[in-house]
């Protein structure tokens, strides 16, 4: 395994035995040679000048590249379950971490509320023997923080414990997924808050323009679905179908257990076990995720809103994969430079630096491993502005085409991302979590050094072959979000015009005055 070159040693790893100390880590560009006691400097080397201060100091010291190999989970199996364990004593904590299979994906369109609900649900709902106060007040008297997420196509859950109460702790974790109270006044305030989410989601215009887009885009996939207020109703979203969704997630095939901290695998060997042999077996398999059939071909798509700023989005299907190959890592590096680093990417430089249009725009490269994602990029700008952003992001993503980056701009870019490193190992834990969510991802365990690895290796040549295999700017799908009285828009290269309606369908534009104009055209 090769050792990594870092910035900076992670605070969870300093002061152990073996680290690094600042003597250790510092070399100067010249000897050091001891002071006479009672000195107020170091005598230079004979014949030399001895900076000690100011900038002329500053540059002459040199500092050996900190080397870290980083601790790497172990790996047990217990009743068919994998668990990973990684000790670390620095403090008397201990960190459960599971990760359950499943996500909306896997499920029917009918069952998003119920599976958006679950982990709320879940997590708040109580058990059959004690209400959701009780549970509470349990975690308060043992000190244990307890959080419940979903998304990815798993559902995750963490505690951290103190060291003395990890079997309570383990009991109470193990009661509340084994044997959820699902509580109805839980139910109630998930729904309540789902339903205000989805009366005000028009509120924020960028979150509202990249849901519908991904809908535009995905279609009825998993990725493209929004909820709605008939998702909430009793027949989607009850306690009985609840009870019918947990029988199906949280069973023994499902689930992957990571412990870490201050724990050694012979003291947490048994409390895992005696966590483990309550699960049932799973009964069948969870259906696999559909593949997308994404939108092809160019189109705009006006999202009429009267606000002052403009949301515009152009993007493309991708065939970029993520996995173990050249062209998905030097995929990496070009979303970085086009516009994943921020100030320093072309799109930033062009739109916010020069021309002044926008306070910020991005790049986007979604790579899953199981199907196509999306290539492209936006911004928010003025409405009387929307025709000048939306033309310098083509000419900046046609402008890419033409001239890609440079070496010295892909080693910028490799030493930016693998800079961003140290925070892989900041604790335990987090070392843990990325080794989990690799395995559901379907990822070999070293990844993350296959990852590193593969940076290194992109060169500008390779950057250049993914960007003229995967852009087309005349390709791309386009999203407006805004108030097209207020803007007159060019569409001679961006296909037929559609007005996109809130319920996702959409119609041919038709506007007989005003600045947009335009005849019908058919659905492509």
């Amino acid at each position: 395994m090769p050792l990594l070159p870092l910035l900076l040693l992670p605070a969870a790893f300093v002061g152990r035995e073996g680290a690094q100390t600042p003597t250790d880590r510092v070399t100067p560009a010249y000897p050091v040679h001891s002071a006479a006691p009672g000195a107020d400097t170091l005598d230079a080397p004979a014949g030399e000048d001895l900076p000690l201060s100011g900038r002329a100091g500053l540059e002459a010291l040199t500092f050996r590249p900190l080397e870290f190999d980083p601790p790497a989970p172990e790996t047990h199996e217990i009743a068919g379950v994998t668990v990973l364990h990684l000790y670390d004593p620095l403090l008397p904590l201990i960190d459960i971490q599971l990760q359950l299979a499943g996500g909306p994906g896997n499920f029917p369109r009918a069952r998003l509320a119920a599976v958006s609900a679950f982990p709320f649900v879940l997590r708040s709902g109580g058990t059959r023997t004690r209400t959701p106060d009780a549970v509470e007040r349990a975690l308060d008297e043992l000190a244990l923080q307890l959080s419940v997420s979903g998304g990815g196509g798993a559902l995750r859950f963490r505690m951290n414990a103190l060291r003395e109460t990890l079997e309570p702790a383990m009991d109470l974790l193990g009661e509340i997924l084994l044997e959820p109270g699902l509580d109805s006044l839980a139910l109630e305030v998930w729904r309540g808050q789902t339903r205000e989410r989805i009366r005000r989601r028009d509120d924020n215009p960028g979150s509202l323009a990249f849901s519908e887009f991904n809908r535009l885009m995905y279609g009825d996939h998993p990725v493209g679905w929004v909820l709605g207020e008939g998702d909430l109703s009793a027949e989607r979203l009850s306690r009985s179908v609840l009870r019918r969704l947990h029988a199906v997630m949280v069973c023994r095939d499902r689930v992957l257990v990571g412990i870490s901290g201050d724990v050694t695998w012979e003291d947490a060997e048994s409390l895992v076990r005696q966590f483990l042999d309550p699960w049932p077996q799973c009964e069948a398999p969870l259906s696999p995720l559909p593949e997308p059939a994404i939108r092809r071909g160019p189109g705009t798509f006006i999202l009429p809103k009267a606000i002052e700023q403009s949301t515009v989005l152009l993007a493309q299907p991708s065939t970029v994969r993520q996995g173990d190959s050249g062209e998905y890592f030097a995929a990496r590096v070009a979303d970085h430079l086009l516009g994943g680093s921020g100030f320093g990417s072309r799109i930033v430089e062009r739109i916010r630096t020069v021309e002044g249009l926008a306070y910020g725009a991005s790049s986007v490269w979604t790579t899953p491993a199981r199907h196509e994602g999306l290539l492209g990029v936006y911004t928010a700008t003025g409405a009387e502005t929307t025709p000048d952003a939306l033309r310098l992001l083509r000419e900046v993503l046609e402008a890419y085409r033409r001239i890609p980056p440079s070496e010295s701009d892909v080693r910028r870019a490799v030493e930016e991302i693998t800079t961003g490193y140290v925070f892989a190992f900041e604790s335990a834990a987090t070392i843990v979590a990325r080794q989990m969510q690799f395995r559901a991802q379907g990822l070999p365990t070293d990844w993350l050094w296959r990852y590193w690895e593969g940076l290194e290796a992109v060169t500008a040549r390779s950057v250049a072959e993914v960007i003229r295999t995967h852009l087309d700017p005349d390709r791309m799908t386009v999203l407006i979000l805004g108030d097209p009285t207020r803007f007159t828009l060019g569409v001679e290269r961006l296909g037929p015009v559609y007005e996109l309606r809130p319920d996702g369908s959409y119609r041919p534009w038709v506007t007989p005055a005003g600045p947009l104009g335009g005849v019908p055209q058919s659905p492509p």
